[in-house]
């Protein structure tokens, strides 16, 4: 019983860092911050943005057997890689209110170069371009919610 005082007067509870943890798997999230009796706790993980190649639509009186193996895309999508949301939040397209778009159609960017901005859990993360290429495609609007995995951009 030695260690239960010691246990008691550590304000760091593993168990809601277990639970926010399991939080963040369950929903997606990058990370979460709570703040209880001033000790303030942030869990957070790393994600890796990746390209992919989006898959070419399926034909509109395509076969139900076809389309169970092609996988969801949009009929209007833009050939080459897109680069999708790593995290829930809301996504802005240019860094503040009345500013220039971090990117528009047509624009050429560089690998790493930022294309828009996601909020989530008040943090701004900015997404950056997994290569350089022609920006084809922007698929959300601004200040628009985004989920996790959901097209952003088309990079050719």
């Amino acid at each position: 019983m030695a260690s239960s005082p010691k246990a008691s007067a550590d304000p760091l509870d593993a168990r809601l860092v277990r639970t926010l943890a399991d939080i963040l798997t369950e929903t997606g999230l990058s990370e979460i911050e709570v703040e209880r009796d001033g000790l303030k706790i942030r869990v957070a993980r790393q994600l890796n943005v990746t390209a992919t190649v989006a898959a070419p639509a399926p034909a509109p009186m395509a076969a139900p057997a076809a389309v169970a193996d092609a996988a969801p895309a949009p009929a209007a999508r833009a050939a080459g890689d897109a680069v999708n949301s790593p995290m829930v939040g809301t996504v802005y397209l240019q860094p503040q209110p009345g500013a220039a778009s971090f990117v528009k159609v047509g624009d050429t960017v560089a690998a790493g170069q930022t294309l828009m901005i996601i909020e989530a859990m008040k943090t701004m993360n900015p997404i950056p371009a997994p290569r350089a290429g022609k920006v084809v495609e922007i698929m959300v609007t601004d200040a628009q919610p985004v989920e996790f995995g959901e097209p952003l951009v088309i990079i050719e």
